[in-house]
């Protein structure tokens, strides 16, 4: 109780602290509420947008003999490891950022990245993705990652596993950012380089269009402003879409691509602008 309680005087939450996590089950006492029937399909993805980090949760701070170092800056942060959660048992105690945790919003908790900020979390067992606010310190045991909020687990489809290997990449708002899976085909690409093995797609539908995807961003204005530097450059068409199922998030691309012998030149002009991923994509 006295460790807890100098945790707490910090500010930081005990998450994933707390001993007694069931094997391949969350936390005991911990999971869903009973009686209480939501539809996560429709809860939103955290929306990215300027928010000043909190100086006093910028400070080192220590826990269970390990000193944490939190990051000032996001930007270029990526990591893959293991996530768990954290639901009703923390439901309504303060976070570290002194919000109220609510389990059903698209939360998550870090040891270092800056308070508040946004990341994408995917799972890397079935590609699902979500954006999520981090207002949280932990997970401190087991080697973990991140820890979700239970609405943010659901959508990724860990909650019945208890963890899931994830990969973290951090949103700056107005910076590029990746783009989720949702829904449609896309196979990953680095621009001006061979396909190495996952080539566009030589066989398609009659009526399918081929686009190649160039950016995904938080700001539309950011999209906007790089469509405009492909149209000037005379690459056309190129137009702005926003992700149904990710309204924050807005797409770049160029097509349909009808002259499908000269992929490998598009890629070769798209990297002249230092665009460093793209997705080909097929609807």
């Amino acid at each position: 109780m006295k460790a807890l309680a100098v945790l707490l005087a910090t500010g930081v939450l005990l998450t994933a602290c707390t001993s007694g996590r069931n094997p391949g089950g969350y936390y005991q006492d911990d999971g869903p509420q009973s009686g209480v029937a939501v539809d996560f399909s429709r809860i939103p993805d955290a929306v990215p947008k300027p928010e000043p980090v909190n100086p006093a949760r910028s400070r080192p701070y220590t826990v269970m003999g390990h000193t944490y170092r939190p990051m000032h800056n996001a930007r270029g942060y990526r990591e893959i490891g293991i996530a768990s959660w954290y639901g009703r048992k923390f439901h309504g105690q303060r976070t570290a950022t002194g919000e109220r945790y609510d389990m059903y919003a698209m939360t998550a908790a870090h040891k270092t990245l800056p308070l508040p900020s946004y990341a994408r979390v995917t799972n890397l067992a079935n590609h699902r993705s979500v954006v999520v606010r981090i207002n949280d310190r932990g997970p401190f045991l087991h080697n973990r990652l991140i820890d979700l909020s239970y609405a943010a687990a659901m959508k990724l489809g860990i909650v019945g596993h208890g963890t899931g290997r994830v990969e973290v990449t951090a949103i700056v708002p107005g910076d590029e950012v990746p783009a989720p899976d949702d829904g449609v085909t896309t196979r990953p690409l680095q621009a001006g380089a061979p396909a190495s093995g996952r080539p566009v797609p030589t066989s398609l539908p009659a009526d399918a269009r081929l686009y190649l995807q160039v950016g995904a961003f938080s700001v539309r204005a950011s999209a906007e402003k790089l469509r405009a530097r492909l149209e000037a450059a005379g690459l056309r068409p190129v137009f702005v879409q926003a992700a149904d199922r990710s309204p924050s998030l807005f797409r770049v691309r160029i097509g349909p691509v009808r002259d499908r012998d000269n992929h490998s030149g598009l890629l070769k002009r798209v990297a002249e602008f230092g665009i460093r991923q793209t997705h080909w994509v097929t609807e």
